[in-house]
């Protein structure tokens, strides 16, 4: 998943996620070049954006700093650049 994940980063150093706030598990899921994120954190005071930052970081096995949520934060869809190796 991982090698996966950073080959959609790659071009752009950007990822395009949908999230799914207040899940039963947090989860990543490739489906093609679209990535879903479900996160067990509510969509509330920004839980759920940090959750979805923690839970891609781990998946791409990076640090959470290298991460930074560019566009979305009251959205399902978000835009997240990942900072270059």
């Amino acid at each position: 998943m991982t090698a996966a994940l950073r080959v959609l980063a790659a071009p752009t150093g950007r990822l395009e996620v949908r999230v799914t706030p207040g899940a039963g598990r947090d989860d990543v899921t490739i489906e093609g070049r679209s990535v879903r994120l479900r996160v067990t954190a509510p969509p509330a005071d920004g839980a759920a954006n940090e959750a979805v930052l923690r839970l891609l970081a781990a998946a791409l096995a990076r640090p959470r700093r290298d991460l930074t949520l560019l566009r979305g934060a009251t959205a399902r869809v978000k835009l997240i650049a990942v900072a270059p190796d």
